[in-house]
């Protein structure tokens, strides 16, 4: 097994109330009593992009939430190739409480800053604070519900409305992170590269260059460099996904 580079202590720790995924961590209910336990048994950890956080099969003695980046959930096959699984966006949550050993590899894709918890006393906690608890639950059956869209997306869609999909997920959470109403004109930093994208889509990195020139050509996005995108009709880009909901933003 290949041992993970060791992480670094993030340089800014933010308190508990001023933390940005605040309102939609797994703390998001806590009390203040609650948030003082908590602040007891964390610590922070960044990753720089590439890096791994955890291999599957490791040990892991903590349990985390993504403050800022993003990290990949993948699986290694037999032969060696390599799956992406899924995406961990800002507020959600690393590893499982109840089970010793990680499950997927994650990796930084972008310079990653996660809150972590000590897993023992973060279980003792849970089971005696049910804000925490019903919290968990609610996260577990959001990913359950993007993991069975992720499905429709992989099996289903076309090119076009797999990259239109990837970039509505992204500028919907960025979104959720400032809640400060949903402006028409949307701007956010993509965090994955084209290369990533390619991964995660299961296409070709031609494909989806190919892609993201004609949604910028046609003015559905605007890109300044290759990471700044600015969606000016949010509702146009959730035309080009293909689904029949509203998509609406979290917030």
């Amino acid at each position: 097994m290949t041992t993970a580079a060791k992480p670094r202590p993030a340089d800014r720790v933010p308190d508990c109330v001023d933390c940005p995924i605040r309102h939609r961590a797994v703390c998001a209910r806590c009390e203040t009593d609650e948030l003082q336990e908590l602040e007891q048994i964390k610590y922070y950890r960044s990753y720089p992009a590439g890096q791994t956080v955890v291999w599957a099969g490791d040990r892991m003695d903590f349990v985390a939430s993504v403050v800022s980046g993003i990290a990949t959930l993948s699986q290694t096959m037999e032969d060696g190739r390599t799956q992406m699984v899924g995406l961990l966006l800002p507020s959600d949550f690393i590893g499982r409480p109840g089970r010793d050993d990680a499950t997927y590899d994650v990796v930084a894709t972008s310079d990653l800053v996660v809150c972590c918890f000590r897993k023992r006393p973060f279980e003792t906690l849970m089971a005696r604070t049910p804000h925490i608890g019903q919290r968990l639950l609610e996260m577990t059956l959001d990913e359950l519900d993007a993991a069975r869209e992720w499905m429709l997306l992989l099996g289903r869609k076309t090119a076009r409305e797999k990259i239109a999909s990837l970039i509505a997920i992204i500028a919907r959470r960025d979104a959720s992170l400032r809640p400060t109403g949903a402006a028409r004109e949307v701007v956010f930093d993509l965090p994955l590269t084209r290369e990533a994208m390619a991964d995660y889509l299961g296409l070709t990195l031609e494909t989806v260059s190919r892609q993201v020139s004609a949604l910028r050509k046609e003015g559905v996005i605007r890109l300044e460099g290759t990471r700044r995108v600015t969606i000016p009709d949010f509702e146009r880009l959730l035309a080009e996904t293909g689904d029949d909901s509203d998509g609406g933003f979290l917030v």
